[in-house]
C-alpha cells in the first residue's frame, strides 16, 4: 500500500491513529491557518472576488475528490444549453499535461482539441459528452471565464471544483456531500478530507447530496437533517448504474459475466459495489486517482475489463478491445438548484 492510499484510509476512518496521523494532524494546523486566513480576507472584503458579465455557477465540495462533481456539471450544462445558452465549463485541468497557467480550450462545443491525457480526464469526459458547450482548462478561472465569454461567444458559466476558488465572484455555490462518506474524519487536510473548516457552509447557497446506490432512503434522510442544521436548501442527487459497454465497439456486456474491475477514481468502493449486483468480479484492480494509464497496466489483464466512464478516456488511448466502462445515470433536480 502506497502512501497516498494509507492517507485515503486514514480520511475516513472514523477513529484514526497512529504516528502517520499524528504527523498529518500536526500538517493541518499550518493548512488549516492558511484556509481560515483566505476566507478571513474574501469575506471582510480585504481581498475582493473579480466579476465578469456572465452568470456563474460553482459546483464544488468540502471534501476531496470522489463525491460526483462531473455529472452533475454535465447535467447543469445540457439544462442550460436546452434552455438556449452556450455555457462554459472552466475547470483547473488537474491530472492533464497542459500547462494550466495558461487558457487551453478542451472543446468549443463543437470540435476536440486534446486528447485525454493532455486535457485531463474530466474536462476531456465533459468535452465528449457535452455537444454546445465550451470546455476550457486553466488555473486562473477568472482568466479563463473571460475568455469563454470574448472568444467563445459563452453566455453562463460553470467552475467546476470552484468552492474554494474565490478569486471568481460566482452567483450561485452549489456544494456536494457524499451520503455515504459524508466529512470523513471531520478533520482538515492533510489529516483529514476536509478542504476548509465547516464555517464554509454560510457562503454556499444549496446543498447536493450525492446518493451513489440503488436504495436512497439514507440520502433522503440526510437532506431533511442537514437541511434543518444548517438552515441551507438541500436536495439529492441520485446516481445509479445503467449498463456496461464496450469502449470501442459500444457493445453492451452481458449480465453474469466474469470481469476484472478497473479503477483510478478517489472512492471506488461504491464503483465496486455497483459492478458486485451484476457481474462475478474476479480480481479488483485500483490505482491512485487520476493515474495516466500506460499498456503494462493492462496488458497482462486476460478477460473483460470494466472501468469507470472517467478512466475510459485514458484507456481508450491504449487501443485495447477488452475494456467496458459502466455507464451511469445521474438524476439532480437542476431546475429547482438554478431557481
Amino acid at each position: 500500500m502506497n502512501i497516498k492510499t494509507s492517507i485515503t484510509k486514514l480520511h475516513y476512518n472514523k477513529n484514526p491513529k497512529g504516528m502517520l496521523f499524528n504527523i498529518l494532524k500536526f500538517c493541518s494546523v499550518f493548512y488549516g491557518l492558511a484556509s481560515f486566513t483566505k476566507n478571513y480576507l474574501y469575506d471582510r472584503k480585504i481581498l475582493k472576488s473579480k466579476k465578469i458579465d456572465s452568470y456563474v455557477i460553482s459546483v464544488g465540495n468540502f471534501t476531496t475528490g470522489g463525491v460526483g462533481k462531473t455529472p452533475v456539471v454535465a447535467e447543469i450544462a445540457k439544462y442550460l444549453i436546452d434552455k438556449g445558452d452556450k455555457p462554459a465549463v472552466i475547470s483547473r485541468g488537474y491530472g492533464g499535461r497542459l500547462n494550466n497557467k495558461n487558457v487551453h480550450v478542451i472543446s468549443d462545443g463543437i470540435n476536440l482539441y486534446y486528447k485525454a491525457d493532455m486535457a485531463g480526464d474530466e474536462p476531456y469526459w465533459l468535452a465528449v459528452n457535452l455537444d454546445g458547450c465550451a470546455v476550457l482548462t486553466c488555473a486562473n478561472r477568472y482568466k479563463a471565464a473571460k475568455f469563454a465569454i470574448k472568444e467563445q461567444g459563452c453566455t453562463k458559466i460553470i467552475l467546476d471544483d470552484g468552492f474554494q476558488h474565490r478569486k471568481l465572484y460566482r452567483d450561485l455555490d452549489l456544494v456536494l456531500v457524499d451520503s455515504e462518506k459524508m466529512f470523513g474524519n471531520e478533520n482538515l487536510l492533510p489529516a483529514g478530507p476536509l478542504r476548509e473548516g465547516m464555517e464554509g457552509f454560510k457562503r454556499l447557497n444549496k446543498l447536493i447530496i450525492v446518493s451513489k446506490n440503488i436504495d436512497h432512503s439514507r440520502a433522503e434522510k440526510l437532506s431533511k437533517i442537514i437541511s434543518k442544521k444548517y438552515g441551507k436548501e438541500t436536495v439529492v442527487c441520485k446516481t445509479e448504474p445503467d449498463y456496461v459497454y464496450n469502449i470501442i465497439s459500444g457493445e453492451h456486456l452481458e449480465k453474469g459475466s466474469e470481469i476484472t474491475a478497473l479503477s483510478a477514481i478517489g472512492q471506488p468502493e461504491q464503483f465496486y459495489k455497483f459492478l458486485e449486483n451484476d457481474y462475478k468480479i474476479k480480481q479488483k484492480i485500483s490505482f491512485d486517482d487520476h493515474h495516466q494509464y500506460l499498456l503494462k497496466d493492462i496488458d497482462n489483464i486476460k478477460g473483460n475489463i470494466v472501468t469507470t466512464e472517467k478512466d475510459a478516456v485514458k484507456l481508450a488511448l491504449l487501443g485495447k478491445s477488452n475494456i467496458y466502462a459502466l455507464k451511469l445515470k445521474t438524476s439532480v433536480p437542476v431546475e429547482q438548484l438554478l431557481q
